[in-house]
């Protein structure tokens, strides 16, 4: 199926969680660029400060929707407002999510069952109504959902956040093969980021003694609003926002045990800041902090990532494959890895 997606300046483009971090980046960037966007989240004061912000720029305009994604009728009202305001949906980027830090012996199973409310129902409602619009009206359009590089590789102390991601890739790959034997003129992509700079630590639950943090490499919610909206004009299946999460990836499929040893040798100290209550951890059961595109990482934040570049401009693809393989080397002969390995 030839899938001709429209220029980005032609586009009405579903948002959820677009009140911070990558879906606030990626709502801002998409209406410079000319394109029409719904806006969806729970803090309706922070939706309509920048529905106001992108009408009053030029540009692409802006409609809001308060909404719960957990929610299956309200992405009946997205999808209502799209039409009413702009004539239907083009893109419909699922982006909305929340985390839990904590073992998971410690986790609640409200909190679990609220985490996956957000995170895998949230995409499976909105998926579900970007397709039945899709096809009522013929269109091409395309499906973003924003998984995780633990859609691959699932790392301790986020471990109910890893199960949904795995859920969000599974549910992705079956709707796409599903949409494709249909022969329906609709691109379904996965968005895998690595650790990103937004308020997503803080919006977190958090049941360890310490403030989560982000394991390094960390990047900026630039890089995956670029591969967000690469999608919504070139049909891809999916794409890894930094190499890191690529490394693991290929970590995971070669060497899983090597793999778990280092996430046990660096993955519990990285996750936390070695601070305590900084952190508010209101995202999950109630709306976090609005119009905050990052998160104040300390450390250094890559503000691009040279292997999504080169994924997505595949002229660059086999210097960027042996760049990773040299990245794989030097991490198994770190020594602290290896030592841990040999324990």
């Amino acid at each position: 199926m030839n899938i001709q997606l429209k220029p980005l300046n032609q586009q009405t483009i579903v948002i959820t969680g677009a009140s911070s971090g990558i879906g606030l980046v990626t709502a801002r960037i998409a209406a410079k660029q000319g394109a029409n966007v719904v806006l969806a989240a729970r803090n309706e004061d922070a939706l309509r400060q920048l529905e106001q912000e992108i009408n009053n720029a030029g540009g692409g305009k802006a409609a809001y929707v308060v909404a719960d994604v957990g929610n299956e009728a309200d992405h009946c009202r997205i999808r209502d407002v799209a039409i009413e305001k702009f004539g239907g949906v083009d893109t419909w980027v699922n982006n909305a999510g929340a985390s839990i830090y904590g073992r998971i012996d410690q986790v609640l199973t409200d909190d679990a069952k609220r985490l996956f409310d957000t995170n895998f129902w949230g995409v499976f409602h909105g998926s579900r109504t970007a397709l039945e619009h899709l096809k009522q009206r013929a269109r091409h359009g395309a499906i973003i959902n924003v998984g995780s590089t633990v859609s691959d590789r699932s790392i301790p102390l986020q471990g109910v956040y890893s199960a949904s991601k795995f859920a969000v890739r599974s549910f992705t790959d079956a709707l796409r093969m599903e949409i494709e034997e249909a022969g329906l003129p609709i691109a379904v992509t996965l968005i895998k980021p690595a650790a990103i700079d937004t308020p997503y630590v803080e919006h977190a639950k958090n049941y360890m003694d310490e403030d989560p943090s982000f394991p390094p490499p960390v990047y900026a919610p630039e890089t995956v609003a670029r591969g967000i909206l690469h999608a919504a004009v070139h049909p891809e299946r999916d794409i890894f926002i930094g190499g890191a999460g690529k490394m693991f990836s290929v970590m995971e499929k070669y060497a899983p045990r090597m793999t778990d040893r280092y996430m046990e040798a660096t993955m519990f100290k990285q996750q936390k800041a070695g601070t305590r209550g900084r952190r508010s951890g209101v995202g999950l059961h109630r709306p976090g902090i609005g119009l905050q595109e990052r998160g104040g990482y300390e450390g250094h934040v890559m503000e691009s990532s040279l292997y999504t570049t080169a994924t997505t401009h595949p002229l660059m693809t086999g210097l960027i494959l042996g760049a990773a393989g040299a990245a794989v080397a030097a991490l198994v002969a770190s020594p602290s890895v290896r030592e841990h390995m040999r324990s």
